[in-house]
């Protein structure tokens, strides 16, 4: 009989340096890699009958993965926050925490080697748990072994309990409280560009996917702190209508249930612009971006 595999029986688990961390997911996983194919004309001169293209693969393009965590009060899921807000202060370049993730399903063991996250999106919904959602690309996805593979690394103690919590928000713009306000929304982007590592010398040994070209090193083009505040429009806030600044403070954060702060992103040097929308009722909407550059984003957007 057939073992398949289950997404909501699988675990995930994060290797980076010595330390594994076994992060609890909601069921929207997903990882993939795919090969490039070059193709090429066969047809010729003296034989115009091969109307169809020829063709060699000998390169695999980098891995996607994409996962959701929910940021409890235990904290057990901050390494995912700290790869993707801190740099690899190792490697004397600007680079980011690079990681090995494994999927372990009822029936194999997936690896994908060579992981950065390159998307970090925080959801304050209303109606939902808060939940960070992180994309990223990696180096070689493979399968290493049925479900009892031996995973490395020293697995880190959870903690006995976890406590999801549902956001309550609180924001500033320029050191003051937005009233009336309805939403805001928070992301944080690691623009990478993989190094080009086609050779011909290494794509004349390819011969299936076991000896296949894979990336393996990449640059950091520039990183996009940025998201949104949205407020009620009334009488209290008339004053601000159709604005912008390209020098403020603006601060996110979410409280616990006895009012201390659960995270925190507290980022000056911003900038903003305001628009209207119109609905059942009038709103206004800041769209703001991060333009200084910190030394470390991970004391800005803390958890």
């Amino acid at each position: 009989m057939s073992g398949f595999n289950f997404l909501r029986e699988s675990e995930l688990h994060i290797v980076h340096g010595s330390n594994r961390y076994n992060v609890k997911i909601t069921p929207n996983l997903s990882f993939s890699q795919t090969f490039a194919e070059d193709a090429y004309q066969v047809k010729t001169l003296h034989d115009q009958t091969k109307m169809f293209s020829g063709t060699t693969v000998t390169k695999a393009n980098p891995a996607n993965f994409s996962f959701e965590t929910h940021l409890t009060l235990e904290k057990d899921e901050s390494i995912v926050l700290d790869l993707l807000t801190d740099y690899d202060t190792s490697s004397g370049e600007q680079l980011l925490k690079s990681f090995d993730m494994y999927v372990v399903s009822n029936t194999q063991t997936i690896k994908i080697e060579g992981c950065v996250i390159t998307q970090g999106e925080f959801r304050f919904e209303k109606s939902s748990h808060l939940i960070l959602a992180v994309s990223g690309n990696g180096q070689k996805l493979s399968r290493v072994g049925d479900e009892n593979f031996s995973l490395p690394g020293n697995l880190q103690s959870a903690s006995s309990t976890r406590t999801p919590t549902k956001p309550l928000l609180d924001v500033e713009v320029g050191g003051s409280d937005v009233t009336n306000l309805a939403a805001a929304t928070l992301s944080v982007q690691n623009n990478i560009e993989w190094t080009p590592y086609e050779t011909l010398q290494n794509s004349l040994s390819v011969t299936n996917a076991t000896n296949a070209m894979y990336p393996s090193k990449y640059s950091l083009t520039d990183r996009v702190v940025s998201g949104n505040i949205t407020q009620f429009y009334s009488n209290a806030n008339e004053s601000e209508y159709q604005t912008f600044n390209t020098n403020t403070s603006v601060r996110v954060k979410t409280l616990k249930p006895n009012g201390t702060t659960h995270l925190d992103a507290n980022l000056s040097g911003c900038m903003f612009t305001k628009r209207t929308g119109q609905g059942e009722v009038f709103t206004q909407t800041f769209d703001y971006r991060l333009v200084t550059s910190p030394a470390d984003l991970g004391t800005l957007i803390t958890y």
